[in-house]
């Protein structure tokens, strides 16, 4: 069975698999984990509202696009270029 196509996520080259020619890339984001700063006279005065309109709020989304907000784990593969380039500064676009 031959395996799928492996591409940069950069610049689209093709990558062959077994050449040691790209980088794979595992990157993992969370939201704050860090329990809110809230004071009492920040909370509001009816819970059971506030979880209602929350509730609401979040209706129309699907449980993926309310994990995305939470958790997010990606893959990339770069070829040996874009990984150099992309591995001094992550947050820096690709040059065109």
């Amino acid at each position: 069975m031959e395996e799928a196509p492996v591409f940069c996520a950069r610049c689209g080259a093709h990558l062959r698999p077994g050449r040691g020619e790209f980088y794979v890339v595992r990157i993992e984001a969370l939201a704050d984990p860090t329990p809110p700063d809230i004071s009492l006279d920040e909370l509001p005065s009816d819970i059971d509202e506030e979880i209602d309109r929350l509730i609401d709020q979040m209706k129309d989304m699907s449980a993926a696009e309310m994990m995305d907000q939470v958790y997010r784990r990606l893959t990339l593969y770069l070829c040996a270029r874009c990984y150099r380039q992309w591995i001094e500064d992550p947050a820096r676009p690709a040059k065109s």
